[in-house]
């Protein structure tokens, strides 16, 4: 019978998530005659005993498993020689922290498939939390924004809204959401802060999620060009928040002045383009960061332009950044660290550069949190578990002890393999020079 592993996860002790349910145990198992060894864990959202009830086997050692399922980054020291690991690597941008571990993981001949690579024929992941981001990435944003009101004296229906962990399950929270915004509905919110315009950056997954919990409040969605009219203010209503979604043509442009926006090209040579950002952060109130971004893109609010903003207007509008892509100096320059539920915000102080944790009654507050899903965790885990169903047997019944050019893996599996039996597959040997 075959075996596979589900280690536990320790690598924050926020992190409550997995990557198979029980159910999906208990039908791997009947299904496909494939047992489960789990590692015993006192956070996972799912206690050991539904495991072992759903057919499991409890077992704080994997060695008995050639594959090995996980979610977040394992420690250098848990790898065996030879195995298969399944996990979020962390490694494909060549993560300076993460090095260490790829390297043992050559070292000891292992194979590794990375889920963030499991992608289809046009490159678009398979598998991924990235819903669940946005959800909670969007309750938690809704609690700093009331959180920093509170700060500068100022009553606002989002004071009744918790972070997400705080809630039994995704359902709660929403009704949270809602009764803040059948009060804002009702009452209005205070003139001093309307037009309340909350900008999402992207239109993907992420930023989806978070628009489906913005979406349970009363809105009207405009774009973004609408947003620097200066008629705007004047015709704006305070019963309503405003939406504005911003894609790639809104927040670049070329360098070169007179040419026009090109999507590919942005794509391809995105060296050739510049943030257009700066000219709206006058006249938002919130941003919700939901792209992906790496260090060849444009940076979309820099330093420089919260040291301009804040200059101008000791305190202008924009009050809350809610990064849930959370690129260190990335996107946002001035989102420097990454946080945790329990501590999860600072305030930058552009006109001296100091950051403080914490709610202030002036400069940005940043919620820059790394694992947002994790603030959901059952939901967020049975989602990523049906999906995973649709691999698990195909991985299950590789031998991964064939040579690279002769395993049978599927295109999707194929493209997400970092590493076979300790070398780089072709596809990732730019790794080699992070190494």
């Amino acid at each position: 019978m075959v075996k596979i592993g589900l280690r536990h996860e320790d690598k924050s002790s926020w992190e409550r998530r997995t990557v198979i349910s029980p159910e999906n145990v208990e039908k791997l198992l009947k299904e496909h005659g494939i047992t489960t060894v789990v590692q015993p864990s006192p956070t996972r959202i799912f206690p050991d005993a539904d495991y072992e009830k759903a057919g499991a086997e409890l077992n704080a050692s994997l060695s008995a498993c050639p594959v090995i399922f996980g979610l977040k980054e394992i420690p250098p020291s848990f790898f065996e020689p030879d195995k298969v690991y399944l996990f979020f690597s962390h490694t494909i941008k060549g993560q300076k922290h993460n090095m260490p571990m790829l390297r043992q993981m050559l070292n000891l001949g292992c194979s590794l498939i990375d889920y963030e690579r499991i992608v289809n024929e046009k490159n678009q992941r398979l598998i991924f939390f990235g819903r669940y981001a946005g959800l909670a990435g969007m309750i938690d944003t809704l609690w700093a924004l009331g959180k920093r009101f509170e700060a500068e004296g100022i009553e606002t229906p989002f004071s009744g809204i918790r972070q997400a962990y705080h809630y039994s399950c995704l359902a709660e929270a929403e009704d949270a959401v809602r009764e803040a915004g059948n009060s804002i509905q009702e009452h209005g919110l205070p003139p001093e802060i309307t037009p309340l315009v909350t900008a999402f950056t992207g239109y993907g997954h992420v930023s989806n999620g978070a628009q489906e919990v913005f979406d349970l409040l009363p809105h009207l969605t405009v774009e973004p060009e609408r947003v620097k009219d200066p008629g705007f203010i004047n015709e704006a209503r305070t019963d309503v928040l405003y939406k504005a979604v911003f894609k790639e043509a809104d927040m670049v442009a070329p360098v070169a002045e007179g040419r026009p926006f090109d999507l590919q090209e942005y794509y391809t040579h995105p060296e050739r383009y510049k943030s257009l950002f700066h000219e709206y952060l006058p006249h938002i109130t919130v941003m919700v960061n939901a792209i992906y971004w790496d260090s060849r893109y444009p940076v979309l609010v820099t330093n420089e332009d919260l040291k301009k903003l804040f200059y101008e207007k000791k305190q202008p509008r924009f009050r809350v950044a809610g990064d849930i892509t959370c690129d260190i100096e990335g996107s946002i320059q001035c989102t420097i660290k990454a946080t945790q539920p329990d501590n999860p915000v600072y305030t930058v102080f552009p006109g001296t550069g100091t950051v403080k944790y914490g709610f202030f009654d002036t400069g940005l507050t940043v919620l820059p949190i790394d694992n947002f899903p994790a603030e959901l965790p059952r939901e967020s885990s049975l989602y990523f578990s049906d999906v995973l169903m649709n691999f698990i047997p195909e991985i299950s019944s590789t031998d991964f002890s064939q040579p690279l050019d002769r395993l049978t893996l599927s295109k999707p599996l194929a493209s997400a393999l970092i590493m076979h039996k300790g070398e780089l597959t072709p596809d990732y040997r730019y790794l080699e020079k992070h190494l």
